[in-house]
């Protein structure tokens, strides 16, 4: 049984500090401009997480805060003992307390990352999925509860339904979404928060729907004589007039509140003077503790069902600034401050101490902070991967993409490392030729299914608790969202997978956003988009991606690479694969086709390279795949990547007709290239004193063909290598798809954006005929 009269002591202290934090923030005297922080929005949160923080979760639940409640968390993890004292005056300051709740450089290591609204929502929902898969695969861990705390104004974000609707995320009744109902948004009240509507989309999406709307001083007034009428009288007003309440006292609120009000209603209010009047009207049942607690327990009673909880809450609530409109970014004024202070009881002199660890609020903190603070992550598990999954492919005609499939169906035969794989995909897992791995391993579901005889096809889709495929709805953002709790299966379930998505390539840009937040999150997990670029020919232009390959190549914490030949693709992926739990490891993104290449220009290199050396020049980013020898020609240097290497190879070959030394450089991965590139240079800025540190790009063009210029040719962005000429100090022409792509062959297209074979020999010509390089 919980001690709500300490319970509200704890509240109070959460609500002051967390008020203060912002306060300090923006009174260090640091910046021209104000530093920023949402005591309003923390405000309306605080009985929320006080009640789930000193009341209802355990140490294994993980739970996604509110992004403009981070004061409110981190207040809460001093009070329990997990923050230094010394951080409450960094809000937002270099090596201080984030601006928002962040895994990775907040002292206190929240659960989840929540910066980017509407994402945090469901974060958790795609990790308590992730708990039911391993729990499937390697046996049941102790219970966890996963909870999101969201701002009603992240509703508004699709990526949420489209969590929501997903099949994949049915049934998962440890979940629980909790909706800070305070019925604004950045700058306003809302007129008509739909709420009742919202309740339906959850039901008819099978979810448990509770909410906390009413505190129990209301409820027992509508028990009681004329409460019905005090009910409706309440339910029938409009969000602006409710919310004005709260900045009234006395006759002034007694007026407002019985404006078009019935005898009833105001029979009920004159048994009440002015101050209970107002302690009554605006009772709301997101800032009653007990009946916050009762709600929490309630969804836990609904064990095959997620759960979401309606709060309702004033913004500022306990605060001068409560129910203001425009209160979302307000700071409480120097005066204010002081009179919050005074009324908590507090002084300058202790306004930063924890409780007292002998009273009551300081034993429940020090048992909350026991159970509940962070514990030391067990060690990742390392099976050995191999260098490559099959022998190599040096005749014939393959795809990439072709490849993939079947290096990833061989992998699934790896002791120790395939049942960690688990693939996962948008609706396209056949298109992005996960067939074979299906095959092998089959479709992932909690419960038996009657498969109609799926699994005597050729294709066997039998989902069942032991496939290790999640296949997911057309949405672009949850697969995202699925890899990123995927990829941090470690952390959050003490098990470690190895998750890989498929996607169309031009869709990696639809879940961008969640991409992107996966990443932040420090998540580990490999995304192959395919098929790229306008050689997907015949599918037109709304299937053919331009810029996504420099997209891989500038988010941080990922490995973008773009081979041309199946073995390229063996090694880069079994390389992804180790790279998962390597400590110094990131996430791949390998950007494919579904053009058929001939491998005899591989085997060449391969015989000309050996097996070690090629297999580690490919996973630094390229080699040299026609090396010519340096004579009195003129030359010119081409850099190709991915399916445009059969192009690069062409030119090199009229033009060698035509007395031009052409070699050819074939980027398998464009990004480390750029990386090392970049590192021989950047020590020397940072340190200010010259580092020398050799170049991946210099070592695959070597100082006799330093003074040629450059030809690259990319299906993507011509801007995607364009820094290859600078790297070097020699004249580039880049060449690339700078133009939305359209139906055609690949020839057709190949010509219309001027990438092919000609255009690339037009642009040496034109390179080497231009000797006065001060034009350049």
């Amino acid at each position: 049984m919980n001690d709500i009269e300490t319970l509200q002591e704890v509240e109070r202290r959460v609500l002051w500090l967390a008020t203060r934090i912002v306060d300090a923030a923006n009174r260090r005297g640091e910046s021209d401009i104000k530093v920023g922080g949402h005591q309003a929005s923390c405000a309306s949160m605080v009985s929320i997480m006080t009640a789930l923080w000193f009341g209802h979760i355990g140490g294994a639940d993980k739970v996604a805060v509110k992004p403009h409640a981070s004061p409110v968390y981190h207040a809460i993890k001093y009070l329990t003992g997990e923050l230094d004292r010394s951080y409450l005056t960094t809000l937002r300051q270099r090596g201080g307390l984030q601006a928002y709740p962040s895994r990775t450089k907040d002292p206190d290591v929240s659960d989840f990352s929540t910066g980017s609204v509407g994402l945090g929502a469901v974060a958790p929902l795609f990790s308590a999925l992730t708990r039911r898969y391993v729990d499937d695969h390697f046996g049941e861990r102790p219970d966890a509860r996963f909870i999101a705390l969201v701002g009603d104004a992240e509703l508004d974000e699709g990526n949420v339904w489209e969590a929501i609707a997903d099949p994949a995320t049915q049934g998962l009744g440890n979940f629980t979404m909790v909706v800070d109902l305070n019925r604004q948004s950045l700058d306003r009240v809302i007129p008509d928060i739909a709420a009742t509507r919202l309740k339906h989309f959850f039901a008819d999406a099978g979810w448990h729907v509770a909410e906390a709307k009413y505190g129990k001083r209301l409820q027992d007034a509508f028990a009681g004589p004329d409460g019905e009428a005090l009910r409706d009288h309440i339910d029938a007003m409009s969000n602006e007039a409710y919310q004005s309440l709260f900045a009234l006292d006395g006759d002034a609120l007694r007026t407002k509140f019985l404006a078009n009000a019935d005898g009833a209603v105001q029979r009920l209010a004159e048994r009440h003077d002015d101050a209970a009047l107002k302690t009554l009207v605006t009772d709301l049942g997101g800032h009653d503790l007990s009946l916050l607690l009762d709600t929490f327990a309630e969804c836990d009673r609904h064990p095959n069902q997620p759960s979401v909880v309606f709060a309702y809450t004033i913004k500022g609530y306990g605060l001068p600034i409560a129910g203001d409109p425009l209160n979302h970014a307000a700071l409480l004024s120097s005066d204010q401050i002081d009179a919050v202070r005074s009324d908590m009881g507090l002084d300058e002199s202790n306004e930063w101490d924890r409780f007292a660890p002998d009273s009551a609020p300081g034993r429940l903190c020090a048992s909350v902070g026991s159970d509940i603070n962070n514990p030391a992550p067990v060690p990742r598990a390392r099976p050995a991967v191999p260098e490559s999954a099959r022998p190599a492919v040096t005749n014939g005609t393959v795809s990439t993409q072709e490849a993939f499939g079947r290096v990833l169906a061989s992998l699934a035969d790896v002791g120790g490392l395939g049942e960690r794989i688990v693939t996962t995909a948008p609706d396209v897992s056949i298109s992005t030729n996960l067939g074979g791995w299906i095959n092998k391993t089959g479709v992932y579901s909690h419960v038996e299914r009657d498969d109609h005889g799926g699994a005597d096809r050729l294709l066997k889709w039998a989902p069942a608790p032991t496939g290790r495929h999640i296949e997911l709805g057309i949405s672009e953002m949850n697969l995202f969202m699925l890899l990123g709790q995927l990829g941090l299966s470690h952390d959050h379930h003490d098990e470690q997978l190895f998750p890989i998505g498929t996607v169309y390539d031009p869709f990696v840009l639809r879940g961008l956003d969640a991409f992107v937040y996966g990443l932040y999150n420090a998540s580990r997990f490999i995304v192959t988009g395919t098929p790229s670029g306008v050689t997907l020919a015949p599918e037109g232009g709304a299937h053919q991606s331009t810029i996504t390959a420099s997209v891989g190549a500038e988010l941080p914490g990922l490995h973008y690479a773009e081979p041309a030949y199946a073995t390229e693709v063996d090694w880069l992926l079994c390389d992804a694969i180790d790279a998962l739990a390597r400590p110094d490891g990131e996430s791949t993104y390998l950007r494919l086709s579904t053009r058929p290449l001939d491998q005899a220009p591989f085997a060449e290199a391969l015989e000309r390279y050996g097996d070690e050396v090629l297999r580690k020049l490919v996973i630094a980013g390229g080699y040299r795949l026609r090396d010519v020898a340096a004579d009195d020609r003129p030359g010119v240097t081409i850099v190709t990547t991915g399916a445009m290497a059969p192009e690069a190879l062409a030119a090199a070959d009229e033009l060698d007709s035509e007395g031009v030394a052409a070699t050819v450089v074939h980027l398998t991965s464009p990004d480390r290239v750029y990386r090392s590139w970049r590192a021989a240079y950047a020590e020397t800025v940072r340190s200010a004193r010259v580092v020398r540190v050799p170049s991946q790009l210099h070592r695959l063009v070597p100082p006799a063909e330093r003074r040629r210029p450059i030809v690259s040719v990319h299906d993507a962005a011509s801007h995607s290598l364009a820094w290859i000429g600078s790297a070097l100090g020699v004249p580039q022409y880049a060449l690339g798809v700078d133009r939305f792509g359209e139906s055609g062959t690949i020839a057709d297209l190949h010509d219309a954006t001027g990438i092919s074979a000609g255009s690339i020999v037009n642009a040496a010509l034109i390179a080497i005929g231009d000797h006065d390089l001060a034009e350049w």
